[in-house]
């Protein structure tokens, strides 16, 4: 069972982080929950830190204006535009690493860190990838059927499309999109693609909007499929079920564990393993061991889940669903 902790200073009531860190010199990307996952990290002056998702850098400046003179933070991302605005902070505590964050503890093997005092992973779709129509996340914008968060490897979502089985593509968009329509979708999507009509993001939601037959009030029908195909080619579920057991072994004692997820696939995945770590007794309940006897928990919970204040969500829309869980490394490693 775990005890309770305190999730380090709390935000002022009705305090959003995102508006006040709305920086017009990153593509206007407002950062989820910014002040509350940085208060979460509980930053020491002299810790060494891990950025695990950079995006646009909101997280990151943050804790750096909380570290003091001999921290250091590492920050990782797989999208070269986000390395890229990474290499413009000058700040000789910080390093940004173009890896995802399943690399973690092989790039910091490379820096020769081998334990840290807190690690934030903001999962997820930046702002500028939604923004920008020729990376194709977005059906609102016309633009290439991409979808890769790492532009310089991989399978576009198109090459796939162009590809995939039916049976496999009906698969995808019911277990990674939730949908219940994932049977017609896929039948018309493969239709589309032998006559031609599939190579746009605008393509893509006009042949989905027409295969579901109810839609889902304020969600555009295609929303679901969308998602599907995005967490499905990044391997954005099997890059988290990696990266967590990496944070174990990475985290020092008492370092924090702060995870900030967008939709439920993502958040049952920190959830179970979060609760899984803090509760470690499975043997039989009527089995005769002393309680200094029992495995002890390798995390504690710290708190219960936060979710954006409504003035968050006024203010950034898109964090609606955010929902971040904050666990503790026991005193032993």
């Amino acid at each position: 069972m775990s005890k309770p902790l305190s999730p380090g200073p709390l935000p002022r009531a009705g305090e959003g982080g995102a508006e006040s860190l709305r920086d017009p010199g990153i593509n206007r990307h407002i950062t989820v929950l910014l002040e509350e996952a940085v208060d979460a990290l509980n930053i020491q002056p002299k810790g060494i830190y891990i950025d695990g998702t950079f995006g646009r850098g909101g997280h990151s400046r943050l804790i750096l204006e909380r570290l003091g003179k001999e921290g250091r933070l590492i920050a990782l991302d797989r999208d070269p535009a986000a390395v890229e605005t990474a290499r413009a902070i000058t700040d000789p505590r910080f390093h940004i690493c173009h890896s995802s964050f399943a690399g973690m503890e092989q790039a910091l093997l490379q820096l020769g860190i081998k334990k840290v005092d807190g690690i934030l992973l903001d999962l997820g779709v930046s702002s500028p990838q939604l923004d920008e129509g020729e990376r194709g996340f977005s059906f609102r914008f016309d633009g290439p059927l991409d979808m890769r968060m790492d532009t310089s490897r991989g399978q576009t979502a198109a090459e796939w499309l162009a590809q995939v089985p039916e049976d496999e593509l009906r698969e995808v968009i019911k277990s990674y999109g939730e949908e219940r329509f994932a049977k017609q979708i896929a039948r018309a999507l493969v239709a589309a693609r032998e006559g031609g009509l599939l190579a746009t993001t605008r393509q893509l939601a006009q042949v989905v909007a027409k295969a579901v037959p109810r839609r889902e009030p304020g969600q555009d029908p295609a929303t679901r499929t969308f998602q599907a195909i995005r967490i499905f080619l990044n391997q954005e579920l099997e890059e988290l079920s990696l990266v967590l057991p990496q944070c174990m072994n990475l985290l020092a004692p008492h370092g924090r564990l702060v995870v900030i997820s967008f939709h439920s696939l993502e958040d049952r995945i920190v959830k179970r393993f979060m609760q899984g770590e803090a509760n470690r007794d499975t043997l039989p309940s009527r089995l005769p061991v002393r309680a200094n006897e029992l495995p002890q928990p390798r995390l504690f919970l710290a708190g219960k889940a936060r979710r954006p204040s409504a003035a968050e969500v006024a203010a950034n829309p898109r964090s609606r669903s955010a929902v971040m869980r904050v666990a503790e490394r026991s005193g032993e490693a």
